[in-house]
């Protein structure tokens, strides 16, 4: 028994209301449950209860046990003693205020529906299981899920939302220089993230924007600052980005601590840090206010045309400065864009709609549902249970009910564990 479970109970009057008593057998009536306490201090603040006849106002103490009062000490914290109405699962003894005036006291266990604890306990039942619900997942309805889905994707969101702000106040509220940042970052990838944006937080974005005229100076900046022009080489490509990074350290009077090493290992050639370094330098050389341009897109078009960007011309015949390999374009994929997107792209557009005030959510919607659903093994588990997404609104949903809510037991505050917790109660 989770005193989470009580808390449960009572917000959403999962009882037998109408017959309920204290435990001096006084009638009870819920007139407002009160607003749920998520911080220190009484659980539900503000209730509203009659016993007999006489309306209460004031807050309720959620706990299992009756002498949970005892063994947290509220009877000597004068914070409860706004305190009308104990309710706990068990009643073991009386409570008192710190005035030793008697708390009427509500217990549970005889106004639980048995098919809804029945319920419960198979939600959480101890067996290692990959989900609590994997069992009965497959059977919630579609139109519960799918409701539930666009608001986790919108959690996801705005927890993105938290990292941008947090990026806005260290960049003097420069949306540009957030953007390049998250984009260096997303450029990266899994294996290179950090390293990208160790490397874009090096440097101060007005270097970035006095260099973009100018490719093979912006180039040199990022490779430069990655520690990739170090070496001796004897082609005229390398010759001259170190050349040129040689003026800008000089110049703009550079530094590289605290910038972490990239790596190659275990990655494809086509993401080489190499390789998506020359391609970010090329986005940046095309586009002088790619920030502005990003938030008047209004479709996925509009976006792809955006990132339209390829390396330099070198890198169709490289991987790496020292070696030659076979002729190819190097040019930014459409699952490549999806994933700048899905990661930066759709929540800076978020962001910096709720800044202003403006409705955009139709607009992301509309943009989420079209791209593909990414490939992990979050997304691998819930198709396993028979709900592969569709989308990449599916994916980055799933990804956030498992992380936030089931690795984490939060069961009673999910849609599709309130379904399966009444399904069958009365």
């Amino acid at each position: 028994m989770q005193e989470d479970f009580l808390h449960y109970l009572w917000l959403h009057k999962k009882l037998d209301v109408l017959h309920l008593k204290t435990t001096q057998h006084e009638r009870l009536e819920i007139v407002n449950v009160g607003t749920h306490n998520h911080n220190s201090g009484p659980d539900f603040f503000n209730g509203q209860i009659r016993i007999a006849d006489q309306l209460w106002a004031g807050n309720i103490e959620i706990h299992i046990k009756s002498s949970d009062w005892f063994v947290h000490g509220h009877e000597q914290d004068a914070a409860y003693d706004n305190v009308i109405l104990h309710v706990v699962y068990e009643h073991d003894t009386d409570i008192f205020r710190s005035d030793n005036s008697t708390i009427p006291t509500l217990e549970l266990k005889n106004f639980i529906d048995s098919a809804l604890m029945d319920n419960y306990h198979k939600l959480f039942s101890s067996k290692k299981k990959w989900i609590n619900c994997e069992q009965d997942f497959p059977e919630v309805d579609e139109f519960t899920l799918k409701n539930w889905q666009e608001r986790l994707y919108f959690e996801r969101l705005e927890r993105k939302q938290h990292t941008i702000e947090d990026l806005l106040k260290t960049s003097k509220n420069d949306w540009e220089a957030v953007l390049f940042k998250l984009l260096a970052k997303n450029f990266g990838l899994k294996v290179n993230g950090t390293a990208f944006a160790s490397i874009a937080n090096s440097v101060d974005f007005s270097i970035v924007r006095k260099t973009s005229s100018k490719l093979e100076q912006l180039e040199a900046l990022l490779f430069g600052q990655a520690g990739l022009l170090e070496k001796e080489s004897s082609n005229s490509y390398y010759e001259t980005l170190q050349k040129e990074y040689k003026f800008l350290k000089q110049k703009f009077q550079l530094e590289s601590q605290g910038v972490i090493d990239v790596q190659f290992f275990r990655l494809r050639p086509p993401n080489f840090p190499t390789i998506r370094l020359s391609q970010l330098a090329n986005l940046y050389h095309k586009e002088q206010q790619l920030f502005s341009k990003v938030i008047s897109a209004e479709n996925l078009k509009d976006i792809y045309t955006l990132f339209e960007v390829s390396t330099s011309p070198f890198w169709n015949t490289h991987y790496t400065f020292d070696k030659e390999s076979k002729q190819s374009s190097k040019k930014v994929t459409k699952a490549f864009v999806d994933l700048l997107l899905i990661n930066t792209i759709l929540p800076i557009k978020f962001c910096y709609a709720k800044q202003n005030g403006e409705a955009i959510d139709e607009t992301i919607l509309e943009i989420i549902n079209a791209i593909a659903s990414e490939k992990n093994s979050i997304v691998d588990g819930f198709t396993q249970l028979k709900h592969k997404p569709k989308s990449a609104l599916e994916s980055q949903a799933f990804i956030q009910l498992k992380t936030e809510y089931c690795d984490k037991n939060k069961c009673l505050q999910c849609a599709v564990g309130n379904v399966l917790l009444t399904n069958g109660s009365h």
